[in-house]
């Protein structure tokens, strides 16, 4: 199983980024709280990593801290939580507030995120409250400060970039326009990818 990997940044987009790792080229999934923190493009970038195998692929995801790391081993043992879910999950969601969402059987938090009903919103917080509770216990004053990763997108505009991202996330594409809309508008004209994920999570938080 791989579980970190590091190298040069080759390309990134608000999903998934490709990492040089000695000539062999790693392709990494990514939620956009992840890919706020990648540093630009040909710098060196260490990621902790999950390996997900299935028949028909071999999956790996990339966390820039090892608390998110930790958040998605956590989610991936809910009942009817896989990768994907949980990469959109910790997209929305920034890890330590998704852990004390858990703790405190705060559905509604959970319920913002696309694919999360209210069914599967309680279901994961009564499996996984325990485990939040253990999670947070565990955090130390200095826990993100000393994980691993150090920012401008580049191809398609940062715009379509992000609706991109959002509707593989499994946003609607009407919640996904006007998040785009609204994050375009307070972020300003020329605003980074960057910017605008930071702005677009704040208002998915909401």
């Amino acid at each position: 199983m791989i579980a970190w990997l590091e190298g040069s940044l080759r390309e990134k987009t608000p999903t998934h980024v490709l990492l040089d790792v000695n000539g062999v080229g790693y392709e990494l999934l990514v939620s956009l709280q992840s890919f706020e923190r990648l540093p630009d493009c040909g710098k060196t970038l260490a990621m902790h990593v999950r390996t997900v195998v299935r028949e028909d692929a071999f999956l790996l995801f990339g966390f820039a801290t090892s608390l998110e790391r930790d958040a998605f081993d956590l989610l991936v043992r809910a009942n009817r939580v896989g990768p994907k879910l949980a990469q959109a999950i910790l997209s929305g969601i920034e890890p330590e507030r998704l852990l004390h969402a858990l703790r405190e059987g705060d559905q509604n938090t959970l319920r913002r995120v696309p694919g999360v009903g209210p069914k599967l919103a309680e279901r994961i917080g009564v499996e996984l409250r325990e485990g939040a509770s253990d999670l947070l216990g565990q955090i130390g004053a200095s826990a993100k400060a000393a994980d691993p990763v150090g920012a401008p997108g580049s191809g398609k505009g940062v715009r379509e970039q992000l609706l991109s991202a959002l509707l593989n996330l499994g946003y609607p594409r009407s919640q996904a326009e006007r998040v785009v809309d609204a994050a375009g508008a307070e972020a300003g004209e020329g605003a980074s990818i960057e910017s605008l994920i930071r702005v677009a999570l704040r208002r998915l938080a909401r």
